[in-house]
């Protein structure tokens, strides 16, 4: 303890939250010391000044068009400390953390039932087991939420001695941690979701607010930039000597829009859970004024801009590069993925929730407002999928050269998969993976669906089919370990032309049919949107067997979901994350609220006068008007 009470409060990287409240407790640390002083100095312990206050982030003007020379000057913070300290202090900590956590709960454990069976009534067989049974199953859930807080929060990582997010995996075993001890923006989703739910909104402020800094880096790969509300896809609090001082050193937020990536692909999802996740803050933290900011309102623009930009496209889908999202590796989802559809149109609805109404913005909101009204009816009508639509398909007529055709995106009859018809119950459906001209990927992506439903971007009754679908393929889709990322995995030579031959996504393995424990929480929401609470709590109970025996892996394998993935990291924060939502939200289901998107009367006025008034068939003319350019 001695060696911990040493250490710094400004640590960064997963540091322990025992640590930490051990090192809040001990005697405050100035920023500054060098790396070859033999001691630290401290402040006044009865000072009553706030430790936060001797911390200052310099910024050097983070201007566009800056270059990336200036990178590592963007964000800097004067907190200085020695690296071995603090990286050996990280290991041993996260190490014994994990150790004492378990044995911690195992002896608890067999303490309450100890005192179960010196009950009174435990000579009685019958009632003896029935009261155990229960005990034991509230203590057993009970523990298993406490070891998930605790390695929870071993996994923050701290800026300025102020929590900024939480890595990907904190796994003490692993010695190629290779970007899993970066803070993802969609990983950390989840890990802010819980904390919000747990009424620590700090963290989730500092994330929002640090990732927008980031956002205005200039991006370049191969003297190309992308654009610029591009926000990261990950960053890392790294350690850097002090400008004008090599003896000492100081922390910068190093980010990485997917220059350092494998396969060097942007992320196209982490803009769009950005806004979901601050329009979220804002719902449970009642603090309204981070959203109000003007450089939030700028961030949540330029996003805007970016996905709202014109293009050669024909449809109101985003398009995007394979390996934009979730799936992040070459799996056959370029062009218009449903899980791109559906983040875009849930952040699209919080955006105009959450938009300053001002003249400046008149263009945009309008422009929003028809994006959305297009979206939702592309999506709905041409993404959906059911055993009428099926056989639809089944008849379709190819080759039609016609504004009334019915077959528009002319797709051939031979390529309904022969898995599909076997598969498709008679009640339920769901949205298909991807829709561009002559090709449908008819293969369910949970993550897509679910989010559909969350958002409102399928109809009631589709969203109601969805869950039906998960029911009736419970087998394939959840198993083992809830839930399928995508059904069903592509295998022989499809796997091997349409991935690569990548040995990460082997059949029923990662992405590529693996079974994802952090797809609870976005089961667990949209079950309790729909009134369908049993669904959730059956997974749930699933999961709860297995994900502290195999501590908490990333993902698993086999179509049944029986092993552990075979590259999986252990200690997956999100794994973590996905489950501490789940249970937090099935204590308290209005909670749900802060991530649901519900259509308002005004955008299913306009989905109803189009569909009356039947587009389709109408060409419109061109404006009359002249324009100068």
């Amino acid at each position: 303890m001695a060696a911990l009470e040493a250490v710094p409060r400004a640590l960064s990287g997963a540091v322990p939250f025992q640590v930490y409240r051990n090192l809040r407790s001990a005697s405050l640390f100035s920023c500054k010391y060098g790396r070859s002083y033999g001691s630290i100095s401290q402040t006044d312990q009865g000072s009553s000044k706030k430790y936060v206050g001797s911390h200052t982030v310099r910024s050097s003007g983070c201007i566009l068009g800056e270059g990336q020379s200036n990178r590592l000057n963007s964000l800097r913070c004067n907190c200085i400390e020695r690296e071995s300290a603090r990286e050996t202090s990280r290991e041993d900590a996260s190490k014994r953390l994990v150790s004492d956590n378990l044995d911690d709960q195992r002896l608890e454990a067999a303490q309450l039932l100890k005192h179960e069976k010196e009950a009174p009534w435990y000579n009685n067989e019958l009632a003896s087991d029935k009261a155990i049974g229960q005990n034991f199953g509230r203590m057993d859930a009970n523990s298993l939420e406490d070891e998930a807080w605790n390695l929870l929060r071993a996994s923050m990582v701290y800026y300025c001695g102020n929590p900024v997010g939480t890595i990907a995996a904190n796994d003490p075993s692993d010695s190629n941690m290779l970007n899993y001890d970066q803070v993802f923006i969609r990983d950390f989703v989840p890990s802010g979701i819980a904390f919000l739910l747990k009424g620590e909104y700090e963290i989730v402020r500092n994330f929002i607010l640090h990732t927008l800094q980031l956002q205005s880096w200039e991006k370049t790969i191969d003297c190309h930039s992308p654009g610029q509300g591009l926000m990261p896809a990950s960053f890392k609090v790294r350690v850097v000597p002090l400008d004008g001082d090599d003896s000492a050193t100081e922390e910068v937020l190093d980010p990485d829009f997917g220059e350092a990536a494998i396969g060097r692909v942007a992320p196209v999802d982490s803009g769009l859970w950005w806004i979901i996740l601050l329009r979220a803050y804002g719902k449970s933290s009642g603090d309204l004024s981070v959203q109000q900011r003007i450089d939030v309102q700028t961030g949540i623009k330029m996003i805007l801009k970016l996905c709202l930009a014109d293009g050669f496209d024909m449809f109101p889908t985003l398009l995007v590069t394979d390996g934009s999202c979730m799936i992040d590796r070459r799996m056959g989802i370029h062009g218009h993925p449903l899980e791109i559809q559906a983040l875009f149109y849930s952040a699209l609805l919080c955006a105009r929730e959450m938009l300053a109404p001002e003249e400046a913005s008149a263009d945009l909101m309008r422009a929003l407002n028809n994006r959305l009204v297009a979206l939702s009816i592309h999506i709905r009508e041409y993404y959906w999928i059911d055993m009428k639509k099926l056989n639809e398909i089944y008849r379709y007529k190819t080759e039609e050269y016609s504004f009334d055709a019915i077959n528009k995106f002319n797709i051939y009859p031979d390529q309904i998969p022969p898995w599909l018809v076997d598969w498709m119950p008679h009640r339920g459906g769901y949205l298909i993976g991807n829709l561009q001209p002559a090709h449908m990927d008819f293969r369910f992506f949970s993550l897509g669906n679910l989010w559909a439903i969350v958002c409102s971007l399928s109809t009631t009754q589709q969203s109601h089919a969805i869950l039906d679908l998960i029911e009736a393929k419970w087998s394939d889709l959840v198993s083992n370990m809830p839930l399928k990322i995508c059904y069903p995995a592509l295998e022989g030579q499809e796997w091997s032309i349409i991935t690569g031959s990548d040995p990460k996504n082997t059949p029923w393995s990662y992405h590529n049919g693996g079974s994802w424990p952090t797809l609870l929480w976005q089961l667990t929401v949209a079950c309790l949107k729909m009134n369908r609470p049993e669904i959730a709590e059956k997974a749930i109970k699933i999961a709860e067997k297995r994900l502290a025996k195999d501590k908490w892996p990333e993902y698993y394998d086999t179509k049944g979901a029986r092993f552990i993935g075979k590259q999986a990291r252990l200690f997956q924060s999100w794994s973590i994350a996905g489950y501490l939502v789940a249970k937090l939200l099935m204590e308290n289901p209005s909670a749900a609220n802060i991530l649901v998107n519900v259509e308002d009367a005004e955008l299913l006025n306009i989905f109803s006068c189009t569909l009356s008034a039947n587009p389709r068939g109408k060409r419109r003319k061109g404006p009359k008007q002249s324009f100068i350019i």
